[in-house]
């Protein structure tokens, strides 16, 4: 019998827990399979994932900076993909892709949790980053509390993503201001992330029953966190997503069911506070 193979391919990706978990989850369900890192550069990602099949894989998680770039040849795409431009798990089969997206029922999911729950008042959320994860934050955020307003950071926002998210975009400067009426702020850029310049914003005007979210997990508690915890914000980290993301996808490659179990998490988070310099 093939062994069924997927991957995560990113630049870099060497931070990546996808292939713990998804190893996770292959021993103890019993199921023969493999999921690896693949560190493809720009130029090197269109060839690889246009034969992905030829390559080996049965699919693949994409992560920066590639997130954007599926979409264009994935043939099964759903709403969410469609609003944020963004394809997460293409899936190799006769040469076609399933682009649908999977990060943002994490943030649905999220959002209903005890400690960063989010009513169907009218509040409104402020998300920094403008590409796959910003767009995908603010599809989420939409089905939980419809009525919320909201703010795409970042000009590379498109407009057609604008228009199908019905969001509103505004400019670096404009933060301060919108922190005073921000109920939810939501990192989904890369900044913060191990290697990557520090987020440099002040959370001195934010509202102090906002809830903080970052799609950074790597380290669990990037600098923004921290400085909202100290603040007495809600808080919530990348994991949560990392882990919704994962399961997605083992269904749809290897089949069984996957659990998210404390144990799962726990061991994670042992992971990355092992191996995050301090």
């Amino acid at each position: 019998m093939t062994l069924r193979r997927a991957c995560v391919m990113g630049h870099p990706v060497a931070h990546s827990r996808s292939p713990m978990i998804h190893g996770h989850w292959l021993k103890t369900l019993g199921i023969s399979g493999a999921y690896e890192l693949k560190d493809l550069t720009p130029e090197a990602f269109p060839a690889f994932i246009a034969d992905l099949a030829d390559n080996g894989y049965v699919g693949g998680n994409v992560t920066v900076p590639h997130k954007e770039a599926p979409f264009g040849w994935s043939t099964n795409v759903d709403a969410a993909a469609e609003a944020r431009r963004c394809g997460e798990h293409p899936m190799a089969r006769e040469r076609q892709a399933d682009g649908r997206n999977s990060e943002h029922p994490w943030l649905h999911r999220e959002s209903r949790r005890p400690r960063a729950r989010l009513g169907r008042t009218r509040c409104r959320a402020l998300v920094l980053g403008a590409g796959g994860a910003g767009r995908s934050a603010v599809y989420a955020l939409k089905q939980r509390a419809p009525r919320c307003m909201w703010s795409i950071e970042r000009s590379r926002a498109r407009r057609t993503s604008q228009r199908a998210l019905g969001s509103r975009r505004t400019a670096l400067t404009a933060v301060p201001r919108l922190l005073r009426e921000t109920d939810v702020l939501v990192n989904c850029t890369s900044l913060g992330l191990g290697g990557k310049p520090p987020l440099e914003i002040d959370l001195g005007p934010l509202k102090r029953s906002a809830v903080v979210y970052d799609v950074v997990y790597v380290p669990l508690e990037t600098g923004l966190l921290a400085a909202a915890r100290k603040r007495g914000h809600r808080t919530v980290d990348g994991l949560g997503m990392l882990l919704q993301q994962a399961g997605f996808g083992f269904r749809k490659w290897f089949g069984g069911n996957p659990r998210l179990t404390p144990e799962l998490r726990a061991m994670l988070e042992a992971d990355i506070v092992a191996k995050t310099p301090k």
